[in-house]
Parts: structure tokens; sequence; C-alpha cells
């Protein structure tokens, strides 16, 4: 079940001697679907004591993987090497590509891998093997087939093995791949039944059987001893990887002849074939490899100086018989004792990775006797066309997945953790990072068979095997034809640079053929999709292919490319014309001309991580109940408008006026000053909002001097508007531009710069920003409502066609209908409610601390970040309380209340700006101290009081719950006792806790 049969053009007869074709059931495919018998080297799987297999997610599958797993169960479940399971476990499963461009199902056991008790049986070692080969004449090499499903899993262990799909639930019978303790169990299996054999005629490495003979006329009885026993034990062989009866015969990654032991070319070929310089810079990268070996070369300087001489400074190129002679001496000295060694089993390796923008290379090391690393092999390989196209993350994640692949005979099984150099930092954290993409996961998976570490050592440190794949040759490779991004930098949000969405398409152009997902509807499409039958035709009705781009139902597929879906958030979530909306939001936008399996959870998961929306979001707040106003019925019939004042100053403005239309939620954000009389106000209106959409015929506004002005008042008379000035005794009356508002200082907080004097040039795309998101009352963009259609964000370097007239309008009036019944449905669902518990917290855990009622330097409180950190938790002082690693510039107490602080979501693909240094006044306490409660009241049968705190002004005050209050009990007392004093002086009845009935039923 790990893999499809083969089925080999040539004869099996033709493939195998005629003197073992008494064995030609060994080779053959139908002997191998059978149940083997149970053994005593059935393959137990122990826990660790307490310990038990873990219940895992199913993962998402295209059709053709679909396709492909339901094939795979049907047979394993036909040959009984899998059953239907009703196992507490159950791991998910995938499939990763092999080189030949089919499927092998894997089962993810990393977390069963985790808790099993390893076994230590040792592996042999690589010269002890070859050591007894010393005077062969003749050599057989027999490959096993699928060599772990030949050895059962321990009988009553099998539940442990258990593994979830789409068709149902399922366990193995037979020793599946991924096992952690899988290459001990079958060399023990091996060992034994081959004991009498080994270093006889025969030694063994795992599934790789290399039979040998000094008397050749001995050699045939030899291999037929060896068949005969794999023949009675149901093991069986793959002819086409087999060789029988030679004289030279690759082994181990050595070649083995009757001459003696060699080293495979291809362990030094990465070196042998490095080009011929033909200029100084080409020069200057070959030494850089081959003087970190200077000290085991014997005269290095002598042999090197004529290429040394090439790279000085106004020295005129001369590539020469002197020059040749270096660098064919140097290479043959690199690629031969002492320099190079073989491999010891017993000693620790080390790897070294590095890829450049079309190659990767790699150098595998192990420390000798001199305390010095020495090579073991060199490896050097181009990037396919697809792989040219990843983020340099995944390329150097690929050198390291490449490098095992080729050294897998030495780094399986190792007893010591092979540590990996690389000089990307990241790196290091990609074991432990949670959440992966589906390439990543793959990854991940191949490499749960080994035992390594990650170890970042700066670039300069990584000359090896960063020459290997920067090799002139592939300098030379012409790549695909593709858009060249420029790198993001983080460091401020507004360098941040997005590529258009005519960049996008383009390398969406690219890697959709190389997808293979995507393969089973390309080849509909492309091959008479009318002639398909009505099931196929029916299952990708919805696919259309036009200009290049695979579409679903109109919208754009996007590839199983991580670099693709991250471009595309960076323009939709990061960049400044988008303004790092919320988790719905993004997606919206991206989803309007886009899709993907699984984008809404990547999206959520990519907005949850981000690092700016983590610090410049507000810490939520239970929202106290809204007053419901009359559902309008038309655009910019009715408008509120409210003012956010006390900015820093910019370009001669300290504030902004927020114009919202009540029915499309289309909003005009205006810089002006709060010192303005009634008439600026007013000219501010007519030049920003009445020319463009008429007279409204109410507006609603909040009390205050410059709203209630005599001067207004009359204007609005002259125009025929009727003010509505909200309640005083509520002024939440007005909540939809007060929302606004934060939505207006929430974008602002992500791209002013850090003495907040620029965010006047901002205005213009917050406005762009707000009107282009949807809205969660109406299910649209304002932008959308008002006009019937989504603007253009990026060119698309794709031409569009405007409907007719008649027909626009008649969809504008569509769009608005729905509208009006969106207005209607939000207003009965305007609610407010609150049964949150406390969050819990660990001691190492990184949280933010909410930064309101803690001053810091910056010159407004409005656009500063609304939380510090992150930070680490050092200590739980209650449930309700923790203590936090501070920098030495905030001055203060570190302890703070769990509702101040929310959990940290870390990226480990998305290198996070680094933390803005927080610095508080000179003797600044961060604790926040209530100096009184103000007000009181129920919501939904618990208690919320609006709070004072010291030193804060009253635009400061918030309105928390009971439980909040934990550190305040005596003010919370106080107000209780005045509270009920004041219900006995007006003759109220209370009840037994003081609080008057009347309270009771608010």
């Amino acid at each position: 079940m790990e893999e499809p049969y083969e089925s080999p053009s040539v004869p099996l007869a033709n493939q195998i001697p005629a003197e073992y074709h008494e064995f030609l059931t060994v080779f053959g495919e139908e002997e191998f679907k059978q149940l083997p018998p149970h053994r005593e080297y059935d393959i137990p799987i122990d826990l660790e004591e307490g310990k038990a297999p873990p219940f895992g997610p199913i993962y998402s599958m295209t059709p053709a993987e679909s396709e492909a797993l339901k094939e795979m169960i049907d047979e394993g479940l036909a040959t009984g090497k899998i059953r239907h399971s009703k196992s507490p476990a159950g791991a998910p499963v995938m499939f990763v590509k092999k080189s030949d461009g089919s499927l092998r199902l894997v089962v993810d056991y990393r977390k069963l891998n985790d808790i099993t008790i390893k076994n230590r049986y040792p592996l042999p070692r690589q010269d002890d093997l070859v050591a007894k080969l010393q005077g062969a004449k003749m050599f057989t090499k027999l490959d096993l087939r699928w060599g772990y499903n030949n050895v059962r899993v321990r009988e009553g262990d099998e539940w442990k093995t258990a593994f979830r799909t789409k068709f149902g639930h399922f366990e193995y019978l037979v020793m599946p791949f991924g096992l952690t303790n899988a290459p001990a169990a079958f060399q023990h299996f091996m060992n034994d039944l081959l004991r009498d054999l080994l270093d006889v005629s025969v030694i063994v490495y795992l599934d790789d059987i290399l039979i040998f003979s000094k008397n050749p006329s001995e050699h045939t009885a030899n291999v037929k001893e060896v068949l005969r026993r794999l023949k009675e034990n149901q093991l069986f062989c793959k002819a086409s990887k087999c060789f029988f009866n030679v004289t030279t015969v690759p082994y181990l990654g050595l070649i083995i002849s009757v001459d003696g032991i060699s080293m495979d070319e291809a362990k030094i070929k990465a070196v042998k074939e490095w080009p011929v310089p033909t200029t100084v810079k080409e020069v200057q990268s070959f030494l850089g490899f081959v003087n970190f070996y200077r000290r085991f070369i014997k005269s290095f300087s002598r042999i090197a100086r004529s290429l040394h001489d090439l790279t000085v400074k106004g020295t005129p190129w001369n590539w020469g018989t002197m020059q040749q002679l270096a660098f064919d001496e140097l290479k043959h000295a690199v690629t031969s004792r002492p320099v190079l060694v073989h491999a010891d089993l017993d000693k620790p390796f080390f790897l070294e990775t590095d890829a450049s923008g079309v190659a990767m290379g790699a150098v595998l090391n192990q420390r000798q006797e001199d305390g010095r690393l020495h090579p073991i092999a060199f490896m050097s390989e181009s990037f396919s066309p697809a792989e040219r196209n990843y983020d340099t993350h995944d390329k150097e994640l690929l050198a390291i997945i490449r490098a095992f692949e080729n050294w897998r005979i030495y780094l399986e099984g190792t007893k010591d953790p092979v540590t990996v150099f690389t000089d990307h930092r990241n790196l290091e954290y990609w074991k432990t990072a949670r959440n992966f993409n589906r390439r990543h996961a793959r990854w991940h998976l191949i490499l749960a068979m080994y035992n390594f570490v990650i170890a970042y050592r700066p670039g300069k440190q990584s000359e090896k095997p960063d020459a290997l794949s920067r090799r002139a040759d592939y300098a030379r490779i012409p790549e695909k034809a593709q858009i060249m991004i420029p790198d993001s930098h983080f460091v401020v949000a507004v360098s941040i640079e997005a590529p258009t969405e005519e960049e996008i398409r383009a390398m969406i152009r690219v890697s959709t053929p190389e997808d293979v997902s995507l393969e089973s509807i390309l080849h509909f499409l492309g091959n008479s999709p009318e002639k398909a039958p009505a099931t196929v035709r029916s299952k990708f009705k919805d696919y259309v292919l036009q200009n290049g781009l695979l579409r679903y139902q109109t919208r754009i597929v996007v590839p199983d490319d991580e670099k693709i879906k991250r471009l595309l958030l960076l323009l939709f979530h990061d960049s400044p014309i988008s303004g790092h909306p919320g988790q719905a939001r993004s997606l919206e936008l991206v989803s309007r001309s886009y899709y993907w399996p699984g984008m809404k959870a990547w999206i959520n998961r990519y907005v949850e991580q981000c690092d700016i929306c983590q610090r410049i979001r507000p810490a939520k707040q239970a929202p106290l109940p809204l007053q419901t106003l009359e559902v309008p019925t038309r655009p910019f019939s009715v408008i509120s408008y409210d003012m956010i004042v006390k900015l820093p100053k910019s370009a001669n403005y300290d504030s902004i006026l927020v114009v919202i239309d009540s029915f499309t939620k289309f909003g005009h954000f205006i810089p002006c000053r709060e010192s303005m009389n009634a008439s600026e106000l007013a000219q501010l209106f007519l030049d920003h909002v009445w020319k463009l959409h008429g007279t409204p015929d109410q507006t609603i506004s909040d009390r205050g001097p410059t709203f209630r002005s005599h001067f207004l008042k009359a204007l609005y008379q002259r125009l025929g508007i009727r003010p509505s000035l909200s309640s005083a005794f509520h002024p939440e009356t007005d909540g939809q531009t007060e929302r606004v508002n934060q939505t207006v200082e929430h974008y602002l907080r992500a791209f002013v710069s850090h003495k907040q004097d620029d965010w006047v040039k901002w205005l213009s795309t917050a406005e762009f920003s707000y009107n282009n998101a949807s809205h969660s009352a109406t299910g649209t963009s304002p932008f959308y409502a008002l006009y019937g259609r989504h603007p253009s964000i990026t060119p698309t370097g794709e031409t569009t066609s405007m409907p007719a007239a008649d027909e626009h309008i008649k969809q504008l009036k569509e769009v608005q209908h729905e509208v009006l019944s969106s207005l209607h449905m939000a207003k009965e669902r305007m609610k407010a409610g609150n049964n949150s518990t406390l969050p819990d917290y660990k001691v190492g855990d990184k949280v933010w601390l909410d930064a309101k009622n803690i001053e810091t330097q910056r010159p407004s409180k409005k656009l500063d970040h609304q939380r510090l950190g992150p930070f680490k938790i050092v200590e739980q002082i209650s449930p309700a309380a923790y203590r936090l690693e501070l920098p030495a510039s905030m001055k203060g107490h570190d302890v703070f209340y769990v509702g101040k602080l929310s959990p940290y979501r870390f990226d480990p693909v998305r290198v996070p700006p680094p933390p803005p240094a927080v610095e508080t006044p000179s003797g600044e306490d961060n604790i926040q101290e209530v100096e009184k409660i103000l007000d009181g009241k129920r919501d939904h049968g618990k208690w919320k009081f609006l709070v004072k705190w010291v030193g804060f002004g009253p635009e400061e005050n918030e309105w928390l719950w009971e439980k909040d209050l934990s550190g305040a009990k005596d003010a919370v007392q106080d107000y209780k006792k005045e509270r009920l004093k004041l219900a006995k002086e007006k003759g109220s009845s209370v009840n037994h806790k003081g609080l008057s009935k009347s309270s009771k039923r608010s």
C-alpha cells in the first residue's frame, strides 16, 4: 500500500538469469499481495507510561489524491494488509510526490513516534560491512520490494497504527512507512534470517542484500540459498533494481569490484564536474570552497598560487596551462584522502546545506581524530523550473530534504542527532512550528524518519555548500520568464512594497501547470471535455481555462504555492490600500477574485499571526447595547458624523471629520482642526460630502459645542436638513461613526511614522481601504453598495467590459435591495453579551499587554500601538495575575491583571518587525489603580461597572465586568454601599445583596 506496483516493460523471465528461474515468484508482484505471517520479529509499538496515541485531523485532498487514496485503501483491504478500525487513535494521511511523479501515501505518525519507546537495535557500520568483501570475485545485489510491508505489527498493537481518511477509519496489520522503530525492527529481522551467512557470503543493510563469493563457481549456490530463505519467509525483490553475477556493483555509496573498494563517483561528482572558471568572480568562488580544506592539502599555497594571482586587482585575465593544472590538482586533492573520509556510523554527522536561486549544494561531514570536520561526500543539484519559483525559505528547506534523501544510507536511524548547519535563521524553528502548508507538511513527513537538529550559522561561515550551489554552470541556467518581486522590508510597515495583481497572475500562470493537484482538471479541460463521461463533466463543470488561468466559478484558482498565497495577502492585507483588515474582511477581499481549497483557514491563520495586527488591535471589550435607529431606504438619505480629535499636528491639522452614510456605510475621512468654528465645519461638509451626494434627509451627530452651533442649525434649515442630536444620556446612539473612528485609528496605527506626524497623507488610502472592505451589516463593501461594482486595486493586465447602462442600473438596484434586506436583518441581530472565562497562560508563553492606561513617550495615544510587547510570562501570581519580563525602559511594576493580556500568535515564516522600544515616563507606575466606581448596571444577569482610573481623565473611563475587578473589591463594595444608601433614602425596596429590585430588572 505504500506505493503503486510497477509493471516493467521487459518480461520477468528476461530480467532474471536462467539458473534462478525456480525462484521467479520471489520477483513477482502478485505473490507480494498477500498478508505475511506473524513472526517473532513482529514490530511492537510500546508507548511511554501514561501516554496514548493522538487522534488527529483529516487533511484535505485534491480530487486526484482522493481517487488515489480510495484505490490504495481498496487494495490494502483486498490484500488484508489493512482493516477497518474502531481505534481511539487516528493519525492523518497525505500524499508525497515521488521522483517519478507518482504518489506515495504516508501516514503522519509524528505524534505517535514522540511517545513511542525507542528500539536501540544497532544498524551495521558501512566500514565493517565492506571489510568482509576482501578477495571477493563475484557479486549479486538484491533489493527487497517494500521491505517494511513484509513485517507484521505485533498482535494487539494494530490499533495504535490507526489512520483517518474521508473514506473511513483503518489500521495496519503490516509495518507501515514512518514508524520510528521500523529500521531497527527490520534490520533485526534480516540479521536473524541470514545470521549463519553473514560475513561468509552475505552482508545486509536494511533492505539491501549483497551476496559475494571468492570462488565464482560457488556463487550460484550462495544466491540460491538466499533466494530460498526469502521465498520461505514471503520476502520479495524488485527485479529492476537487482544485479546478478557481476564483478562490479554499487552498494551503500561505494563501488564494489574485484579490484577493491572505490568511492562512488556520485559523492564527488559535484566537485569533479566543477566548470573551468571564465571570470575572476568564478575563480574567487572556487577558491572560497577549497580554502576550507587547505589544512588537509599538502602545499596548498603553492598549488593555488597561480589562481590567487588572478584575483589581485589590476591583474589582466589569463587562464593558461598553469592555472588549469592548479585547478585540476585542487579538485583531485579535495576528492581524495586525507580530505575525504569514509563514514563512521558510530560518530555524529554534520550536514551543511545552501540554496541559491537555481541550485542547491550540500556537504556531509564527520569530525575526525584531528578534531576537525572532514567531508564524506559532496552534492550539487540544480532546481527544476517550478522549484526556482519557491521563496528563499522553501529553497533552503528543499536543500535539506534533498541532502537527507541523497545520503539516507548514512543518516537514517542515527543514534546521535544529525546537526544541520544553515545560514537561514528561520529554519531553526521550522521543526517546532505548528502550522504548515501542504508542501511543508509533506516535507515534515519525509524528515520524520531522521534524527536531526537545525543550527543557524551565518553565511560567511558556510562558503562550502554556498559555493556548490552557486557554481558558474548553474548561473548560466536560463530561468523561466517570471516576475521578480522586490524583497519585502519589515522594519517599518509602510516600506512594504506589494506586487500588482498582473505580476501575481503571471506567477500563477507559471505555477498552475506544475501543481500536481490540478493535473486531472487541466487534463479534462485540455482534452475535448465534451467527450468525457457525464460523471467527469459534472465533477469539473465549474472550471474553465482562460488566458492561461484556471478559474473556478469565475475566480482564479491559486496553485498550491506558499509564495503566491503570501503575495496575495501582502496585497490584500498588509498593503496600505488594504490596511490590515480582520480575518473576515481579508477573506472577502481575496475571495472576490481568487480561490484555493482551505483558503478560509489559511487566511485566518495569516491574519491571526500578523505581528502588526496584534500590536495595533485594541484589547477586546464587550460593547454596550446600542440604540437601533430606523433603517434608511436609499444612499445618503441619512448620514452620521463625528470627529477624531487631539491628534498630533500633521500638515497643520489635528483632527479628522468622519462622515458615514447609514445605508451603504460609505465613508469620507476629512482632515480638519479641532478649533474650527461652525462656519468652517459647514464648508467642509459642502466641499467633501454635499457636492458628491446631495442633501441628506437626516443627520445624526454627537452633542458638542461645534455641532450644536446656531449657525450650523441655520445652515441645516436652509438646506432642509432636520438635525437629530444624540441623547446626552446615551452617548453611543451614534455608535456607527464611533466604530468607524476605531477603524480609522486602527489603520493609521499600522502606517504612521514613530513621530505620528504624517497621518494626513494616509487618510486617502485609509478611506479607500475602509470603503473597499466588506461591512458586517450589509454583507458587502460600501463601495459596491454605492456603485454596484468593486474598484480596481492594482492593474490586472486583463481587459474588462462594462455592462450596458440599463443592465448596470438593474444590477445596482438589485444590490441596494439586498443591502436594505441586510440592514433590517442586522438591526434584529444587535445584541450584546459576554460569557467569557479567564484565559489560561503558562510560564514561558508570550503575550501582548493592553497599552491602555500605560503612558509612553509617543505623542498621541490614539495613534499609538494598542498592545505592547510581546512580553514573556515569568510567573503566575494567581489565576487572574501574571508577572511579565519587561524591558528596562518600562518603569514600574511588572504584575498585570489577566484581562490586560492577550496571546501572541507567531508565524515562523513571516519575519516580524523588531518590536519598537517602549519607554514610559520616568517613575511611571504600570499598575492601573481604580480611583472610583462611577456607575453600574446589570447586563445578561452579570454586573458591569464604569471605572475611573487614578491619574487619567474621563476619556479613559471604561466599563468592566465585576469579575475583572477582583483587585478592586473595596471600590466595588463602596459603590454598592453608596447605591444601597441612595435606594433606602428614596424608599425603594432592596434585596438581600443591597441592590434595588429595579436595578435587578435592568
